[in-house]
């Protein structure tokens, strides 16, 4: 049966939950998955290894610098295998071609073109802020227009159908089903 790893980098946790949301995706197709925060996964990849899925947040315009590194070290072994990635953002909630520019750059930072793509809106976890990043967030959120300024609550803009869909293709344009 086929092992897919879904590596991630986080910062909040939001891109560690779509990891697992699609981890939960790939097993209910009757596939092995395991997931893993590349802070501390290294940068090789298992031999057991049959696809991988990379999932990156973008803080303050950029991914993650240890998941660039990651790619980079496994460039080849990505283009090899059934391979993709998806990216995590606040712009993918109110400004799409902002949160395919950060995947564009990721890509020219690493060589990486992967043939498939997520975009997934992340969150915004008020209550997990310290008080200066809290209001920062406030500001930058007010200043686009959204209305999500209640710092008393977080707010979660992944849209969960979205992911499944994404997991799901995945898989049907790379494996054939287990028996």
């Amino acid at each position: 049966m086929p092992s897919i790893y879904i590596l991630f980098g986080t910062v909040e946790g939001q891109t560690a939950r779509i990891a697992d949301y699609i981890a939960d995706v790939v097993r209910e197709h009757g596939f092995q998955a395991r997931t893993a925060d590349l802070k501390s996964f290294g940068n090789a990849l298992p031999d057991e290894c049959d696809g991988v899925i990379v999932g990156a947040s973008v803080h303050m315009g950029k991914h993650e610098g240890y998941v660039t590194d990651f790619v980079r070290a496994n460039k080849a072994a990505l283009e090899r295998l059934p391979s993709a990635l998806f990216s995590v953002s606040l712009a993918v909630h109110g400004d799409e071609a902002n949160a395919e520019d950060y995947v564009e750059k990721f890509e020219q930072e690493t060589g990486w073109r992967p043939a498939h793509v997520g975009l997934f809106g992340g969150a915004l976890p008020y209550t997990q802020y310290g008080f200066f990043k809290r209001h920062m967030m406030k500001k930058i959120v007010s200043s686009k227009g959204s209305p999500d300024t209640d710092m008393s609550r977080d707010y979660v803009y992944t849209e969960w159908d979205g992911v499944r869909r994404f997991a799901e293709d995945f898989l049907a344009g790379r494996f054939a089903a287990p028996d």
